[in-house]
């Protein structure tokens, strides 16, 4: 009995272990998006045509239904539109809310699919992995990175108050939050602060 419940403590530490392995993993992903923004764009590029290549493989050589691995197709043409503006997101364009839309769909349809079918776990684990969860991921992980992108003076978006684009900027900015803003909140808040000592 003691043992059993030395197993679910040892379960808990490593939840705890793996929580915090995680959010480091984003923090530190978030930052270097932050730092190389182009780079960044010519991975996530990369991997989008890589996830289509994976797609159309999957149309050649398995069983699994044409309309899903078409839903996937679909999905990696909206990504490669987002991409045109990267690292800016706007979460209210028509292919944001297209992309959302057409993943949710294909979440949906890939359980149901593999709820009736029999594979095995580490097969759907592979399909989710690479073809549904990583290009999204890396631009959830990019959002913080729209951050400090510098204004321009050919933004589309109407300036604010006295046509000084770099006041509405900050403004702007003072009210949004992202993944590393939030990162960088829960660093401090929990984490003591070392604090050097003045000779």
């Amino acid at each position: 009995m003691f043992l059993y419940l030395l197993s679910i403590l040892s379960l808990i530490v490593q939840a705890v272990f793996v929580t915090l392995a995680i959010a480091a993993g984003l923090y530190y992903l978030a930052e270097l998006v932050e730092e190389y923004t182009v780079m960044a764009k010519y991975v996530i590029s990369w991997t989008v045509v890589a996830t289509t290549v994976i797609h159309l493989a999957l149309i050649a050589f398995e069983d699994i239904p044409l309309y899903l691995n078409g839903l996937g197709l679909l999905q990696q043409l909206f990504h490669a539109f987002l991409l045109r503006d990267f690292p800016v997101f706007r979460l209210t364009s028509v292919t944001f809310i297209c992309a959302v839309l057409n993943l949710i769909l294909h979440h949906y349809c890939a359980f149901k699919y593999f709820g009736s079918m029999y594979y095995g776990f580490s097969e759907v684990l592979a399909y989710f992995t690479l073809c549904l969860w990583v290009v999204p991921f890396a631009l959830f992980v990019s959002l913080s990175a729209n951050d400090y992108v510098l204004p321009t003076t050919g933004e589309r978006q109407h300036l604010l108050g006295e046509n000084n684009v770099v006041t509405d900027y900050l403004s702007q900015k003072a009210k949004r939050y992202s993944l590393l803003s939030f990162f960088s909140f829960a660093k401090d808040s929990i984490l003591p602060q070392r604090h050097k000592k003045a000779f």
